[in-house]
């Protein structure tokens, strides 16, 4: 057994570009006492491309300072910067463009250890649009680069995930919804340069697609991965949740019994550890953290067998059971049919574990009136699950993200908050841009 405890359109723009920066007065406020919030600037809101949680890194940090992204009303790519516990913001535009009608092309970004920023947006099936900056804590970038030349012509879903070394993972789905596979790039930064480490780690076979629920590092350095099939493009074939780790660094992958994979990953090889039929409204894309012994923890929603509502769930690893515990009791039944972005009445819910082993998921949910909320449990069972808002007005159809970097060294979630619209299958709602902030909240 392996030992989890310890264990469209891609617009470029030349090189010199139209950019400026100014600093915006401060503005924070404080709400219920413990939270603040520190506003950036206008952002594009006629969807949620700025506000999905795949997105990964909305905002990140680096030594004492704090980096966000976002498109402003053109569809511009905006960087923000500021000194950490400052209300004055840096903004910078690139003039980079993106196709904001679509809510799947969102913009990542990461800092690596030398303090090089990278950036990455605009993808639903495109070519690989990826930039370094020329400089350590620069808003000046390189032309467009590659990583590894390979499978970079039909990219989705770029995420970043730092590692201790200062390096990253990018994962990415290459190909469709309902027919792709999921790769790894490991980039190295004394060489500054990227190469393949699955390709694929995951593969649909050319008859459906995992859709990942971001990679978990623990203390030990394991990744954990969690994942859901889909059959076709339609959401409602969804179906079951599947898990590996790797002990080094996406080399070699495991199940939690300790038995290997032999890779890339297909369906019926995967290790299911919640089996949830398809038509059960079952979420794809969501989050997974680990506890204090290195022991996942995924988050997700779907509607259980025999009733009419879907809940928010945490399915979670002991050691040695796969546990299921329900965290919300929902009273408002909904749907999941079909393609593209749908208008949902909850958001993805997103995770962090604290020193403590308090579990914090993060969502929204319109019966408590659209605000970003958070639900906390404290019992080892999981069964204790208290509800409170961190946000006092409705965000829209917003979905969570937080600064993991901030997470890791303070305990604080900074929160990435903007009101969204967002219409079904890629339709645009009349909202005017609204204000991008940073929530900022320290649990007790």
């Amino acid at each position: 057994m392996i030992d989890l405890a310890p264990f469209r359109m891609n617009t470029f723009s030349p090189l010199f570009l139209f950019s400026f920066a100014f600093l915006l007065p401060p503005v924070a406020f404080a709400l219920s006492g413990d939270t603040r919030t520190v506003p950036i600037g206008e952002g594009w809101a006629r969807n949620s491309v700025n506000a999905v949680i795949f997105r990964t890194h909305a905002v990140t940090s680096y030594r004492d300072r704090q980096y966000a992204a976002y498109y402003d009303a053109e569809g511009q790519v905006v960087l923000a910067r500021r000194k950490l516990g400052s209300d004055q913001w840096e903004i910078h535009n690139t003039g980079y463009q993106g196709n904001v009608r679509d809510a799947h092309n969102a913009i990542c970004i990461a800092v690596d250890g030398e303090g090089y920023l990278h950036l990455s947006w605009d993808h639903h099936g495109h070519p690989l649009t990826y930039r370094r900056s020329l400089e350590p804590e620069s808003f000046e970038f390189s032309e467009p680069l590659s990583m590894t030349g390979e499978f970079e012509n039909r990219v989705t879903y770029p995420e970043f995930f730092n590692l201790d070394d200062g390096g990253f993972v990018f994962m990415y789905r290459d190909g469709g919804s309902g027919n792709g596979r999921i790769l790894l790039n490991r980039y190295d930064t004394a060489t500054q340069e990227w190469s393949p480490r699955q390709h694929p780690l995951i593969d649909g076979e050319g008859e459906r697609n995992a859709y990942t629920n971001q990679i978990a590092i623990d203390g030990e350095g394991r990744w954990h991965l969690s994942w859901t099939w889909r059959e076709t493009s339609n959401v409602a074939t969804n179906h079951d949740i599947g898990y590996a780790v790797s002990p080094d660094e996406g080399r070699t992958w495991y199940r939690s019994d300790g038995r290997p994979y032999d890779l890339p990953i297909t369906r019926d090889e995967t290790e299911v550890v919640r089996e949830i039929p398809q038509n059960s409204e079952l979420i794809n894309q969501c989050s997974m953290a680990v506890d204090s012994r290195g022991h996942p923890m995924i988050a997700t929603y779907w509607r259980p067998e025999g009733e009419e509502v879907p809940q928010f769930h945490l399915v979670w690893y002991d050691g040695e059971t796969w546990h299921t515990s329900r965290v919300t009791e929902r009273t408002t039944p909904f749907r999941l049919a079909g393609g593209g972005t749908r208008r949902i009445p909850i958001s993805r819910p997103k995770l962090a574990v604290d020193d403590d082993d308090r579990v914090f998921m993060l969502y929204r949910d319109d019966e408590r009136g659209g605000r970003i909320s958070v639900a906390i449990s404290e019992r080892p069972g999981r069964d204790d699950w208290v509800h409170r808002d961190l946000s006092a007005e409705s965000v829209g159809l917003w979905e969570p993200n937080y600064d993991v970097s901030i997470w890791e060294r303070k305990r604080e979630l900074h929160i990435f908050k903007q009101f969204v619209g967002q219409g079904q299958r890629e339709t645009l709602e009349d909202v005017p841009p609204q204000t991008v902030s940073i929530l900022e909240w320290k649990p007790e």
